[in-house]
């Protein structure tokens, strides 16, 4: 069963009716938005590129089931990210998250300026949570060709954001995790890059920084096609292993 943003949290909702009021919602947040439009990390955009596996109307829908979700409230453990957030297991979600009433945020390909938009302009600041989980930032290699530097830049204006909507809220930031099956790939430098500026973000107050990316490799560095199939994106397995580790810290901050 795939993990949804609103078929398990909100059964009863008419879809349909949130998708004919879409194009007055995004009108409304092109009008008052103060940025350009240009792609970055740190720019609040919307996703305009269509991808085979996931074009836009994909995305509105899911930013629209988002809205909703925020506007029904109740939520005390919130997840944003990217696919590796939206992908979860639904059996593991259920297990380790349900007793906290849970949301998850994550979309498939969102770069960190497609994160800001939907925090920004998706109603987010109407929850209230006890605690957020963020990884985001692995896509602003690909899709924006960015460097650590500005990857990371794109990470901290999310945590700033995010502290400024939920300031009583705990921040739990996934350090990026690793990705391409070779530990000498090019990309794996860049991403230890990153994440040793992100680990700067820690102040054991509001914001804790977690590098869990260590439980995908192996012991020669490579990354487990057990856990990591694709070498980017959890298997059932490795999602799995990454609750493992991941939901002490949780627990902690719900207390």
């Amino acid at each position: 069963m795939k993990l949804l943003h609103l078929t398990s949290l909100l059964p009863s909702l008419n879809l349909a009716r949130l998708l004919c009021g879409l194009s007055l919602i995004l009108a409304a947040n092109f009008s008052i938005a103060d940025e350009t439009l240009t792609a970055s990390g740190t720019n609040p955009t919307p996703r305009t590129i269509e991808y085979s596996w996931m074009p836009v109307s994909i995305w509105d829908k899911m930013y629209v089931e988002d809205i909703a979700v925020a506007e029904k409230g109740g939520v005390d453990l919130l997840f944003v990210g990217d696919s590796i957030t939206a992908g979860w297991n639904w059996e593991i979600w259920q297990k380790n998250f349900a007793q906290y009433n849970p949301a998850n945020f994550g979309v498939g390909g969102d770069h960190t300026g497609n994160l800001l938009w939907r925090l920004k302009y998706g109603h987010a600041e109407k929850l209230n949570p006890k605690a957020v989980v963020l990884l985001i930032g692995v896509n602003n290699f690909g899709h924006l060709n960015e460097t650590p530097k500005q990857v990371f830049e794109g990470i901290k204006a999310n945590v700033v954001l995010l502290r400024k909507i939920y300031p009583n809220a705990k921040i739990l930031v996934n350090s990026v995790f690793p990705f391409e099956e070779r530990a000498q790939s090019p990309k794996r430098a860049m991403v230890k890059e990153v994440n040793a500026l992100v680990a700067k973000l820690n102040d054991n107050k509001h914001v804790f920084v977690k590098d869990y990316g260590v439980i995908f490799l192996q012991a020669d560095g490579n990354i487990s096609k057990e856990l990591m199939g694709d070498f980017l994106h959890p298997s059932p397995k490795g999602y799995q292993a990454w609750v493992e580790v991941m939901l002490p810290d949780i627990q902690k901050l719900m207390q």
